[in-house]
């Protein structure tokens, strides 16, 4: 059943402009969240409707929102494929995940298929609105660099107007959230971009201590840069401070670690390949190690999100 509420300013229906007329669909079955969260949008001159049952993403489609908030109890089993669908194949649509408690391997799950922004119940609705709003701001800014000229670093062109990276003319395959992270770190232009930066300007609030979510998604976002351009290395780590992109030779980057390691302990790094090649091999178990070890990990693993 989808029960249509529309403002009482008809002339905000075409939902274009600015933030304050905006088109969104609500699907949720809590009457008293969606009857203060009607109220709400309806001050706001927002054109909004909600939906009390799943419907096909051909019809969420059809109807040209600028966001959707969606409750995953109300799609039950069907709830983690419905969402991939939902992200996949409406790109532009901004997708608030707003359900019951969750656990963190749940919400990496939700914010890995695409949803843009996940928010726990109970909640206020002010709290949904701003975010939808924040949402769809930072669409608009994306959209209007639509015309930009593709950014180049080693082998990999990131192209703005396609939502998407690229090595050699093939795509990396990014998710939105991918590729918004690569572009901010790029825009860097090889600055180091501390977490709580990264994590504030890509989902728009400040960040929890303690939340791992943007080492979460630059893990993702390194293996797929290395599994397809091998010979360089693109994001490297601050520890204790940050990420930083810059297109660098991976045997050049390794060496480089390698003899400020060795000179570190006291070695001659010109008489000591055998112990480099030892610090390379161990380069990267060094790094999961330091990433890894959390409760959040084991549940993203026992989960297979």
């Amino acid at each position: 059943m989808t029960a249509g509420i529309l403002s009482k300013d008809e002339g905000v229906a075409s939902g274009a402009g600015t933030t304050s007329s905006l088109r969104i669909a609500v699907l949720d079955r809590d009457s008293g969240f969606i009857q203060v969260l009607s109220k709400r949008l309806d001050r706001l001159g927002w054109e909004h409707r909600v939906l009390a049952s799943p419907v096909p993403v051909e019809a969420v489609a059809a109807m040209r929102l600028s966001a959707i908030v969606v409750d995953l109890a109300v799609l039950g089993p069907q709830a983690w494929t419905w969402l991939e669908r939902l992200c996949g194949e409406l790109p532009d649509l901004g997708v608030i995940v707003c359900t019951g408690p969750s656990t963190v391997a749940q919400r990496v799950r939700g914010l890995r298929l695409g949803a843009d922004d996940w928010v726990s119940k109970p909640c206020h609705p002010e709290e949904v609105i701003a975010r939808a709003q924040g949402l769809v701001r930072r669409r608009r800014r994306i959209a209007g660099r639509a015309g930009s000229k593709p950014v180049s670093a080693g082998e990999v062109e990131i192209r703005s107007d396609r939502f998407q990276a690229f090595v050699r003319g093939d795509s990396l395959g990014l998710t939105r959230r991918e590729f918004e992270l690569i572009e901010l770190l790029a825009a860097g232009e090889g600055r180091v971009l501390e977490r709580e930066d990264i994590y504030s300007r890509l989902w728009g609030y400040a960040m929890v201590r303690g939340d791992r979510s943007v080492d979460v998604f630059v893990r993702k976002l390194r293996q797929k840069l290395e599994k397809a351009s091998p010979e360089w290395r693109y994001i490297h780590t601050h520890f204790g401070i940050g990420y930083r992109f810059a297109a660098e030779s991976a045997r050049a980057d390794l060496s480089a670690e390698a003899e400020q390691e060795l000179a570190a302990d006291g070695e001659d790094p010109s008489v000591s390949a055998g112990a480099a090649g030892l610090v390379l091999g161990d380069r990267d178990a060094r790094d999961q190690g330091k990433l890894g070890g959390t409760q959040q990990e084991y549940e993203l693993s026992a989960t297979g999100a």
